[in-house]
């Protein structure tokens, strides 16, 4: 029944197209005529006229069948539609062009008439689909919307982001923005238009806008553009009191997660961001393409990106390992979205579940691991250690081990830079993590698995860090807590972080620890400050800062060498290199293993600082 009503409206649809066709090849046939002989056409011209009208209808719709003008949607007309009718309409006028060369006795023409016949055809026919497409694009979404002004607003940079953004706001006026201004660094652009909007100046100029322009909204459009540039537009912005949103960063864009034209706010990322790191892509791709590579703690900010980078590269399978199956459906969406499901295959599974660990390595054989799974959130680990070490430890213990046996390729810790002489249960156990994949690299003989740890800092965004947290206590109307006046972080974009991972992996021999240049630190009060701003308020007015002291385990900055460890430079600019003497024990292992659950926090703390000499713990 569905398919029969469905027929009907094809049938039906058709029938009209051939009405509306049949009408302007008609028309422009009759024309032609009028046209040639200046409106005053011979007795037997105009018989000839009305003779071939038929014929040349019934020719030039039979050409519009194969360019598929029948099917396609009227109000989607585009460059291929073009080509289309233009082939078409110059074929039939050449078999009526050649008709009259051969002074065929059926059908001789004036030449002239073929010719304008032949433009005013194209005219028509391409007025008609443009005219449908012009309604979508401009009556029917504001007859839908109503009739309202759309918000002018104003574009930083005139380059090829801003001038699509330009055409895809002036091209579909219901999206409700209307392009008054650019603004650009480039001064040969200064004076010039773009899509019929004038480049006014540089963005210095801003600050000239006055309540008369009323432009309600600045929108950058710099996709490669330095975050201290970034700044340097939103606080000329913030001063003229203007609201201030962005085009995604490149990264967004070449992940998939964003389009070119969504707009968004501008967040506190697009300030802190760095220059765009360069890797060795070709030597990732080797690394990865063919191989089946594990990442542990999938579901994770740094395991999840770890898992899209990777599924990128060509593996032959991608093993996604998480204890919570929650957030490893979320993942594996992702990577199903972006096309590469075929190869993804979502384990749930507990890394430090021995048994099934062995079964995973048994059947699938990985052969790099990248283990990003860890308990991280300070102050929670601080209050259960117990768990901490049963994770970062005891998990981390059995996972290398088992890669040991299995001859994996490479295996590399996740790490951070809480471990460089930690004063936090979770930087300890870290460390303790460290030194034990360290240990198992040097017990090798005769070659083996390459281990190695890779540090880094706060990742913005994650799961935990403090921007979720201060995005919540503004949208509540405050107060933003920070622990300390003076207390200072260093922070990587995801991407950025993941990126260099993969780089330290290729060039990483065993027994190393990578540390990532992470910038320079950022006051956790300034933050707070610039992310207030962002949202559109004063801080210490609309919305209070409130100080509230470290936390247990908490250190006012952290640090990026332990006093053990020598330098080594490496091939890439943004990854340092560490080799230290480590002195691990195995007896001190089984016996923190074997009275875990029996010993109190502080006890616990004690017996890691017997293994972690440098840690410093916090007592009850």
């Amino acid at each position: 029944m569905i398919q029969g009503a469905s027929g009907l409206r094809h049938y039906l649809r058709a029938v009209v197209l051939a009405v509306v066709y049949s009408a302007i090849i008609g028309l422009s046939f009759y024309l032609a005529y009028d046209l040639r002989f200046d409106f005053l056409v011979p007795l037997g011209y105009r018989n000839q006229r009305l003779h071939y009208i038929g014929f040349v209808i019934a020719l030039k719709l039979a050409g519009l069948v194969p360019a598929r003008q029948f099917e396609s949607m009227l109000s989607y007309f585009g460059i291929p539609d073009l080509f289309r009718l233009i082939w078409t309409m110059t074929l039939c006028s050449v078999i009526l062009l050649t008709a009259h060369l051969f002074n065929s006795h059926l059908f001789v023409l004036p030449r002239g008439v073929l010719m304008i016949d032949y433009l005013l055809c194209m005219v028509g026919l391409c007025t008609a689909r443009l005219s449908a497409r012009l309604y979508r694009e401009r009556l029917e979404p504001s007859r839908r919307l109503g009739i309202q002004a759309a918000q002018r607003i104003a574009i930083v940079g005139a380059g090829d982001a801003g001038a699509a953004l330009a055409s895809e706001f002036s091209n579909n006026p219901g999206r409700g923005f209307r392009p008054v201004a650019f603004f650009d660094d480039d001064e040969n652009k200064h004076g010039k238009q773009v899509h019929g909007v004038r480049v006014i100046g540089s963005p210095d100029k801003i600050a000239e806008i006055t309540p008369r322009d009323r432009i309600s909204k600045i929108v950058i459009a710099m996709p490669t553009a330095t975050a201290r540039r970034i700044r340097e537009v939103v606080k000329i912005a913030q001063d003229a009191g203007l609201k201030v949103e962005t085009l995604p960063s490149l990264e967004e864009l070449a992940s998939g997660r964003m389009r070119a034209s969504r707009i968004r706010p501008v967040e506190v990322q697009d300030l802190l961001g760095r220059d765009a790191v360069n890797l060795d892509s070709g030597a990732i791709r080797k690394m990865v393409e063919g191989r089946v590579v594990m990442v542990t703690g999938a579901g994770g900010s740094i395991g999840s990106e770890l898992c899209r980078q990777i599924a990128a590269l060509n593996p032959k399978r991608l093993l996604m390992v998480e204890q919570a199956e929650g957030n490893l459906f979320t993942t594996e969406q992702e990577i199903n979205e972006l096309g590469l499901g075929a190869i993804a295959l979502p384990l749930v599974a507990d890394i430090a579940d021995r048994d099934r660990m062995e079964s995973i390595f048994t059947r699938f054989a990985p052969e790099v691991v990248f283990h990003a799974a860890a308990h991280k959130h300070v102050y929670m680990m601080e209050r259960q250690p117990a768990e901490a070490i049963a994770n970062n430890v005891l998990g981390t213990r059995r996972l290398a081990l088992i890669a040991a046996r299995h001859r994996v390729a490479a295996f590399v810790l996740i790490s951070t830079d809480k471990a460089i002489n930690p004063t936090s249960v979770m930087g300890a156990t870290k460390r303790l993590a460290e030194i034990q994949v360290l240990s198992i690299h040097a017990a090798q003989t005769g070659g083996g698995t390459k281990f190695m740890a890779v540090r880094f800092g706060n990742v913005l965004g994650s799961s935990g860090s403090v921007i979720p947290i201060f995005k919540r206590q503004i949208a509540r109307g405050g107060p933003v807590t920070v622990t300390h006046p003076d207390i200072t972080r260093y922070f990587m974009t995801i991407p950025e972080s993941v990126g260099l991972v993969l780089q330290s992996a290729v060039m990483g021999e065993g027994g190393e620890i990578f540390v990532l240049d992470m910038g320079q630190p950022v006051k956790i009060a300034e933050l707070a400050r610039q992310m207030i701003e962002l949202s559109g308020y004063k801080p210490g007015e609309d919305i209070e800062i409130k100080y509230v002291g470290l936390k247990p385990g908490e250190k006012l900055y952290e640090e990026l060498q332990h006093v053990s460890e020598k330098h080594h430079p490496t091939a890439h600019p943004r990854v340092m290199r560490f080799v230290s003497e480590t002195v691990f024990s195995e007896q001190g292992i089984t016996e923190l293993e074997r009275d875990l659950f029996r010993l109190e926090a502080d006890e616990l703390k004690m017996a890691l600082k017997r293994m972690v000499p440098e840690y410093e713990p916090f007592l009850e």
